[in-house]
């Protein structure tokens, strides 16, 4: 069930108005049938992995407090620990790793001219199994670190690792926020319904008016690349870079509406990146709940920074690498994942220079045009490496940036070949305008202005106003398949 198709849409009303009219005590069981009904609604059957994954970590929690409780070796409580950890990653290696690992493996027999291996089962890949699944594994380390109580509550435990608004594209929740909430007494509030439905009106503009609308010309060209060269490929990259964001930013926005609406407050997912001056300020940004995840659970147990600097490089690059591996079973997705550790590394050691080379220059750090060309050389930098993440294979994406640098054909922004690529001219000026509120709502979030806040202190008229407008630009401006044809938010895949 997606977000943005019409099942969804009958879903959700339902959901909240029996959830508030049920008495306080039978709430969660209420969401928590209404989450796996969510989740089964792609693949019944692999309802039963999720509930897995939940007694596995549910279990972990149980015995790592008996140890501390009995005051046990702490050999022990690590031991629990890691057969958490294995028992999931295996699971997840099953289903996302292993036709990969094997075709890897292959690979390397042919070269040594040793028999190949033939596996004997074709997995279809759980939606949503790398988000819920990290979910889980945090609640074990939490309750390792002893930062959160044990649940000793199943289905409150099952509640927290399926809760229906981020279960499958996140964002990746913490036991010390999601859980501490679910154990509380939810009041409704009108305050919240405002604000989360807001919330969900801009994810559904993003993802229905804008990323849906680039989709067609980035699947276009990505997916013809000995069809188009050149500035043909800048054009899809550039517009490819907001169309994820666009993507999967709209998922989140949606996400936490719907929570705020039932009275949840989930995490940030994404703020302004594309404003960021630096790569490593790029992904404090992108991202958050996994990127936070991957420095609480893997940097710092790597020793973080504290080791030396030699060692901080390399926890860097491990940690986005297996950033890139998260995301998808391919090499392009590791290359991805490496050059955004590459670009922090060299970031950080040429960082001396280049402060030498201000002072020199008696260039002013905080001026408008420093700025500017910091998030520009950033967003080129970034952009670069999403050409290896929307890449079929390598080898396009090795054509493909082959062809940026030695075909220049940019007389294709003038000669209307543009409108060839899917897209109508009037298409490309309605993107234009959404392009341009967005990036205005950006820079105002940016700048700390809380647009939404002043858009609940305006009059009635006022803020119906802009209610009515922005749900009827939606619904008239928004791609939509022959058949309501829901399009798919591109994380679902990870």
């Amino acid at each position: 069930m997606l977000f943005n198709s019409i099942s969804f849409i009958i879903y959700f009303p339902i959901v909240v108005v029996l959830y508030f009219a049920m008495p306080k005590k039978m709430r969660y069981l209420w969401l928590l049938l209404a989450s796996y009904f969510f989740y089964m609604c792609w693949n019944a059957k692999y309802a039963l992995l999720l509930l897995y994954s939940t007694a596995v970590t549910y279990s972990s929690g149980l015995l790592i407090d008996r140890c501390d409780r009995k005051k046990q070796p702490q050999q022990r409580k690590k031991l629990f620990v890691a057969l958490s950890f294995a028992m999931n990653l295996s699971l997840l290696f099953l289903f996302k790793y292993f036709d990969f690992a094997v075709e890897n493996i292959n690979f390397l027999l042919a070269k040594c001219n040793l028999q190949l291996i033939t596996p004997q089962f074709d997995l279809l890949l759980p939606v949503g199994i790398s988000f819920y699944i990290f979910q889980a594994l945090s609640y074990t380390m939490d309750v390792y670190r002893k930062e959160i109580y044990v649940e000793r509550n199943f289905l409150k435990y099952a509640l927290f690792v399926s809760f229906f608004p981020q279960l499958v594209a996140g964002p990746i929740e913490r036991s010390k926020n999601l859980l501490k909430q679910i154990n509380k007494e939810t009041v409704f509030s009108c305050e919240n319904v405002r604000r989360g439905l807001l919330l969900m009106l801009w994810g559904y503009f993003q993802k229905i008016v804008i990323a849906d609308r680039i989709g067609i010309l980035v699947d276009n060209v990505y997916g013809n690349v000995n069809n188009y060269q050149g500035c043909y490929f800048l054009l899809a990259s550039v517009l490819f870079a907001v169309q994820i964001y666009c993507d999967f930013s709209g998922y989140s926005l949606i996400a936490v509406g719907a929570a705020r609406v039932m009275g949840f407050q989930l995490m940030e997912n994404f703020d302004c990146p594309y404003f960021a001056k630096s790569v490593a300020e790029f992904w404090r940004r992108w991202h958050i709940s996994l990127t936070s995840w991957f420095r609480d659970y893997l940097y710092i147990p790597l020793g973080g920074n504290r080791k030396g600097t030699a060692r901080k490089y390399l926890n860097i690059m491990i940690v986005f690498l297996a950033s890139g591996l998260w995301h998808g079973a391919q090499w392009t997705y590791v290359v991805w994942g490496g050059l955004n550790g590459m670009f922090q590394v060299v970031g950080s050691l040429c960082m001396p220079l280049r402060k030498k080379l201000s002072c020199f220059l008696k260039v002013k750090e905080n001026s408008f045009g420093q700025r500017l060309l910091k998030m520009s050389v950033t967003f080129v930098l970034v952009d670069f490496t999403w050409i290896f993440f929307r890449a079929e294979n390598m080898g396009d994406a090795l054509h493909i940036i082959r062809s940026i640098f030695t075909v220049h054909n940019p007389w294709i922004f003038f000669d209307n070949s543009l409108y060839s690529l899917g897209l109508t001219q009037k298409q490309f000026h309605l993107l234009i305008v959404s392009l341009a509120v967005l990036l205005a709502a950006d820079w105002l979030k940016y700048k700390k202005v809380d647009v939404l806040d002043r858009l609940l202190r305006q009059e009635l008229w006022c803020r119906w106003s802009v209610y009515i407008a922005g749900i009827l630009f939606v619904l008239i401006f928004g791609v939509w398949g022959s058949a309501y044809d829901a399009q798919a938010f591109v994380y679902f895949q990870f």
